[in-house]
């Protein structure tokens, strides 16, 4: 059954087609032509409503084929109708049909010369405002969519090959284009059917008045009068049933060329568009101030009026109930027995906790002055570590008393103290007087761990002139995360910081991180060991003779200890400039050669193989290094004690936090051009020998570090001696 209906709906198109042949040719009964009229007018309606309906044009993609055999039914009608009109008008209206008879006598109440005119406005209103207005838009938009065909077809290519959108999604969519561009191609020549049907109705028209003239008065011997009042009033209905189509054609022409895509029809699209109450208010208002004009008829404007206020008001209470429906819920009460991620876990890297009596320097209506300062400390970090330091989180803590605070690296405390926010610390750096009577709680600054005062504020300016440094909490607080923060460069150092700075790299040297990154070098290996340069006090804010040296390091092997070797010893002129200058004598410390022998050879870290240092060794070597600097005093350039590479690590292990100053290079890393002034021999009598000279050679710095290798298999000292 479905294959014949399919079948019979093929056949209809070109059954059809022949139909329109024989209105053309072959005369029908009045009823028939009645019934075709009526047919005509249905058609006309129903792609005026499918024009409306559709969400886009080319949901209505068929219309540029339907326009033309409506106009074609339409121009048949015409003709079937004219030979009806001619053959039989002189027997009255009735003879053409009932249709023609009431378009004559009830729209234009039988006075043809009326007929005239309503089909002269008619057709004004079709060709020249609706048909001109549409077939325009039709020829714009059928350019605007060739001219951005190339367009739509790139951007599908672009999708396809970037993944976002699979073959057939891409054929689907090529197929869209194609069909647009031909729809609008099809319109701009379809707009001239309306206007050809238009000027077509005129010429038929002329041609039903003139030969119903000649017809009434020549073959049926009627006056100049009857045949006009027959003939013409016939021709005007016909015209006027031929025309209302030809109109409503001409509307949903119009209607699918200036149709822009949406989700809803052309009546949900505008309704919408107008559903908002701010634009009846005016209108209400307007109406009622021209309806209160004496002279205007109040009659009509201030119902009008009432009705626009009651549209405004309606529409602002369905806005409400609306506003109501899209809130959000209520939050539900939460389940005591469920436990949600953030709950238990933090993902801030630092953060400080406050005590509540210290909750109010991050309040915001007090201007959050230790927000301010804390965003100061991450870029001076930033900028001392060269890279972007993570973000800061600053909370309250119950656990902490009222004054204390606290700083958290990865969830550990690495400091914390006790601050009176309502007080000023006056900080005794060396210069001031502790017995000068200044009155205040005596305390010890957190950061550098000087003797201070929390005074009053109103005594600040006699602290000052006693020769204290005075800060107020929360630069206090500032200042120890900034100094915490600064000794653990490495522990904020992420694959995200990592992958930041090899990004920036990249901008202007792509081909240096493609030597590194992603082979040979994974972003956790270069994360690995940018950590390692950095907690060996190497900066890493000049990346690229880093990554220079890692690019060439790589050359050799991909073992993370061997790598940060090679680079130290890249690197070595930089370390060594950081603190001392090309053209100054650098201090240098040496361990004796049995000393040192002791210590490589020496027990040893069953997992990384380093040697292993006795604490009490390494607290005499510290204390020891720690004094001589001291003794230099702080003008003077910081010595660098020079050892073998194997010893490196653990003697820079050793004095990081014992002698923080004290440079820790291992031979290798010293550079050969570098002049050097050895200033001490620990471990060894040979320090009980006069200094060397002031100006000491490149060959005779050669020949000591020589002479420390061959001193190899000296016996172990019994104790520390310099």
């Amino acid at each position: 059954m479905f294959q014949r209906l399919s079948n019979l709906g093929a056949l209809a198109l070109p059954a059809g087609i022949l139909t329109l042949i024989a209105l053309m040719v072959v005369p029908i009964p009045a009823f028939m032509l009645d019934v075709f009229f009526v047919f005509n007018i249905a058609l006309s309606v129903a792609v005026l409503m499918a024009a409306m309906n559709a969400e886009k044009p080319l949901d209505f993609s068929s219309f540029p084929s339907v326009l033309l055999f409506a106009t074609l039914l339409r121009l048949s009608l015409n003709v079937a109708s004219t030979r009806v009109v001619l053959v039989h008008g002189h027997n009255g209206g009735a003879a053409a049909g009932r249709v023609i008879e009431s378009f004559g006598a009830f729209l234009i109440g039988g006075n043809f010369a009326v007929g005239l005119f309503v089909f002269m406005i008619l057709m004004i209103i079709n060709m020249v405002v609706v048909t001109k207005g549409a077939g325009r838009v039709s020829e714009v938009s059928a350019r605007f969519t060739l001219d951005a065909l190339p367009g739509k077809q790139m951007a599908i290519d672009a999708d396809l090959a970037a993944g976002l959108i699979n073959a057939q999604e891409a054929k689907a969519r090529r197929r869209d284009v194609a069909t647009e561009a031909d729809f609008y191609g099809s319109m701009d020549g379809a707009s001239k059917f309306v206007k050809g049907d238009a000027i077509a109705a005129v010429l038929i028209l002329g041609v039903n008045i003139i030969a119903g003239f000649c017809l009434g008065m020549l073959s049926h011997g009627l006056t100049a009068a009857d045949a006009a009042q027959k003939y013409v009033t016939l021709a005007v209905g016909d015209a006027l049933v031929a025309q209302v189509p030809s109109l409503l054609l001409s509307i949903a022409a119009a209607v699918i060329v200036t149709r822009v895509s949406d989700s809803r029809n052309l009546a949900g699209q505008i309704g919408g568009q107008f559903s908002s109450p701010s634009t009846w208010l005016p209108v209400a208002v307007i109406l009622t101030a021209i309806g209160m004009i004496p002279a205007m008829p109040q009659i009509v404007f201030l119902p009008a009026a009432a009705m626009a206020g009651w549209i405004w008001w309606n529409l602002k209470k369905r806005a409400e109930r609306q506003k109501v429906a899209d809130a959000p819920p209520p939050a539900a009460e939460p389940d005591p027995a469920r436990i949600v991620l953030e709950e238990v876990s933090d993902h801030t890297l630092v953060t400080i906790e406050l005590g509540y009596g210290l909750v109010h320097l991050v309040d915001a209506k007090r201007g959050s002055p230790l927000v301010a300062r804390i965003t100061g400390v991450r870029k001076q970090l930033s900028q001392a570590c060269g890279f972007i330091v993570p973000q800061f989180r600053v909370r309250d803590s119950l656990e902490l008393p009222p004054n204390d605070y606290r700083i958290l690296l990865g969830g550990v405390t690495i400091g914390g103290s006790t601050v009176r926010s309502d007080r000023i610390l006056a900080i005794n750096a060396g210069e001031a007087n502790m017995n000068t009577g200044l009155k205040g709680e005596p305390t010890t600054d957190p950061s550098f761990g000087c003797p201070a005062l929390w005074i009053d504020p109103a005594n600040r300016d006699t602290a000052i002139a006693e020769g204290f440094l005075t800060v107020d909490a929360g630069t206090v607080i500032a200042t120890h995360l900034n100094q915490l923060l600064g000794e653990r460069p490495q522990a904020m150092l992420g694959p995200d910081e990592v992958r930041a700075i090899l990004e920036g790299v990249r901008q202007r040297s792509a081909g240096l991180v493609e030597t590194i990154h992603p082979n040979p070098l994974s972003l956790g290996a270069i994360t690995r060991i940018l950590r390692a340069l950095l907690e060996d006090g190497v900066g890493i804010g000049h990346p690229l003779p880093i990554l220079a040296a890692l690019g060439q390091a790589v050359q050799q092997t991909t073992e993370h200890d061997r790598l940060v070797d090679i680079v130290r010893a890249e690197l070595g002129p930089m370390m060594v400039g950081r603190v001392c200058s090309p053209h100054d004598r650098l201090p240098v410390i040496t361990l004796d050669a049995g000393l040192e022998a002791m210590i490589v050879q020496g027990m040893q870290d069953p997992v990384t193989g380093l040697p292993v240092i006795e604490p009490d060794l390494a607290r005499g070597l510290g204390d020891r290094i720690s004094a001589m600097i001291t003794e230099r005093g702080p003008g003077a350039i910081p010595p660098a004690l020079i050892v073998q590479p194997r010893a490196r690590r653990t003697l820079s292990a050793a004095l990081r936090f014992r002698a923080p100053a004290c440079l820790v290079l291992s031979i290798s890393e010293l550079p050969q051009s570098q002049p050097i002034e050895v200033i001490a021999v620990i471990g060894g009598e040979a320090t009980a020998s006069p200094p060397p000279p002031p100006a000491l050679t490149d060959q005779s710095a050669q020949t000591q570090r020589s002479r420390q290798g061959s001193a190899s298999s000296m016996p172990q000292p019994e104790g520390l001696a310099a």
